[in-house]
C-alpha cells in the first residue's frame, strides 16, 4: 500500500522477561471506580470511561514530562489491562479469556483544565489525552500471573505515600469493565484498558519523583521534568 505520508509509528510497550513487545491500540480508561470516602455509597450505575490515544502511552522509565498549559498536574496510579483477543458483547464469566496481561500505568491528568471541562461541560482530551500522559510499566503475562483480584495498589511521592488500596477495592472488577466496553465497541488485541485510581490523587512538581506499583505486576519509578 502507498501513504500519501510515513505510516505512524507504532507505539508498544516491552513484556517482562523478554525481549518481545506488546503493540498497543486503542487506550480506555475507567472513571471513578474506587470508593473516595468511607461513607461513599455504591455505585449504581457502570462508571464513565474516556479514552486516549496510543501516542500517550510510553515506557514508564526516568523521566516524566511535565505537561504544557497546566498548573496543576496530578497522578493516577491505575491497574491496566492488556486485551489478547478481539471480542463484542462479551459474557463478564469469559472475559479473562480476553486478557493477555496486566502493568501499572499512570493516567496524568491537568486537572485544572479537567475542572475547566466539568464546568462548561466540555471534553477532557485537553485535560487527559496529552503527550506521555499513560505511562506504563512493562506488560506482565497473564499466562505467567493468572488474574489479579486482591493485590495491593499504591503510589508514593518523595518517599510520602498517598495513593493505597487493593485491587479488591474495584467497585467494579475487571470482567464487568471488559464486559461493559465490549457492549460499546468491539475491543481488539492491543487495546489497554485503565481500571481506575484509588483516593489520594494530588499534584507533582517539577524534581518530585514518583513511585508507584501494583503488587504482583510491577513497580516503576519516575522523576518529574
Amino acid at each position: 500500500m502507498e501513504y500519501v505520508l510515513p505510516a505512524p509509528a507504532p507505539s508498544a510497550l516491552p513484556v517482562v522477561n523478554s525481549n518481545a513487545h506488546f503493540p498497543v491500540g486503542r487506550v480506555f480508561c475507567i472513571g471513578r471506580n474506587y470508593r473516595w470516602t468511607a461513607n461513599e455509597p455504591a455505585a449504581a450505575d457502570m462508571p464513565a470511561w474516556f479514552m486516549k490515544p496510543f501516542t500517550a502511552v510510553a515506557p514508564a522509565t526516568g523521566m516524566l514530562p511535565y505537561p504544557p498549559g497546566t498548573d496543576d498536574f496530578c497522578h493516577e496510579v491505575e491497574l491496566v489491562v492488556a486485551i489478547g483477543r478481539d471480542g463484542r458483547d462479551i459474557d463478564p464469566t469469559h472475559a479473562e479469556s480476553h486478557i493477555w496481561g496486566y502493568a501499572v500505568g499512570l493516567d496524568m491528568t491537568r486537572r485544572d483544565l479537567q475542572q475547566e471541562a466539568k464546568r462548561a461541560g466540555g471534553p477532557w482530551e485537553p485535560a487527559k489525552a496529552f503527550d506521555h500522559s499513560a505511562p506504563c510499566s512493562p506488560i506482565v503475562p497473564a499466562a505467567s500471573v493468572g488474574h489479579p483480584r486482591d493485590g495491593e495498589i499504591r503510589l508514593a511521592v518523595n518517599g510520602a505515600q498517598r495513593q493505597r488500596a487493593t485491587l479488591a477495592d474495584l467497585i467494579w472488577p475487571v470482567p464487568d469493565l471488559i464486559a461493559m466496553l465490549s457492549r460499546s465497541v468491539t475491543l481488539r488485541a492491543g487495546d489497554l484498558v485503565f481500571t481506575g485510581t484509588p483516593a489520594g490523587v494530588g499534584p507533582l512538581q517539577r524534581g518530585d519523583v514518583v513511585d508507584a506499583s501494583v503488587a504482583g505486576i510491577g513497580h516503576i519509578s519516575l522523576t518529574v521534568t
